[in-house]
């Protein structure tokens, strides 16, 4: 019987992120306490989402704005670094810049291999191949098993798995 496989990988559907930003701006455009204030949220680039109003409080705000739009639609927080969360100041204003994660770097896959290595049933194979991780194994109840036990790890990287076969 040929071995089961699958790919463990880290991507962020675009199309979910930028409903998501249109919502966020739809609704900050929309409410009381961001009137007059110069508040935006808007795409910088192909993976930066700047925020900015002319308070750090306001810039904040925004951003759980932000954020409570991705969970609804389905979008990891892991998958949106804003670095220290502090807006830095900029001219009158006050901006935050906040970038997509996307990718196994190779310290997370290093990691990942590491976890199902040590803790992750015996004759699971794991391969990395550029920023993704390939999983096999005979049994198809091991690989369910190696799922469970990563979803239930503390990793700081969005998870997806792909290509069960």
């Amino acid at each position: 019987m040929a071995d089961s496989s699958f790919d463990i990988v880290s991507k962020v559907d675009r199309q979910e992120v930028d409903n998501a930003l249109n919502q966020a701006s739809k609704e900050i455009s929309q409410r009381y306490d961001f009137r007059g204030v110069g508040a935006s949220i808007s795409w910088s680039g192909q993976d930066n989402i700047v925020m900015a109003a002319n308070s750090a409080e306001r810039v904040l705000a925004m951003l759980d704005v932000f954020q409570t739009k991705l969970i609804k639609r389905g979008v990891s927080l892991k998958s949106f670094d804003t670095g220290d969360k502090e807006p830095q100041p900029s001219g009158k204003e006050y901006r935050l810049v906040g970038s997509l994660k996307e990718g196994l770097a190779g310290e997370n896959a290093k990691k990942i291999t590491k976890i199902i290595r040590d803790e992750g049933p015996k004759g699971v194979k794991t391969q990395v191949t550029g920023d993704e991780v390939r999983v096999t194994s005979k049994s198809r109840d091991q690989l369910q098993e190696v799922i469970a036990l990563l979803k239930g790890a503390d990793l700081d990287v969005a998870l997806q798995f792909t290509n069960y076969r």
